[in-house]
């Protein structure tokens, strides 16, 4: 396989050049997409905390059978 040498200068230059193509997010974009994160993460985290109390319970439940 043959990987084309590029020398520093020219390197910078094109990283530059990809770099003007990026849109980046707005301000307002960028601060709804963190709320979002936040709430998603909350809702997931109160998913699994319930789904893990309720097989805790079971499992107490089957224990407590044996006994």
């Amino acid at each position: 396989m043959h990987v084309a040498r590029v020398n520093p200068g020219e390197f910078f230059r094109q990283v530059r050049a990809e770099t003007a193509k990026v849109v980046w997010p707005t301000r307002k974009e960028t601060v709804t997409t963190a709320i979002m994160v936040v709430i998603m993460t909350t809702l997931l985290g109160l998913f699994f905390f319930a789904v893990d109390s309720g097989f805790s319970a079971a499992v107490k439940a089957l224990l407590g059978l044996l006994s």
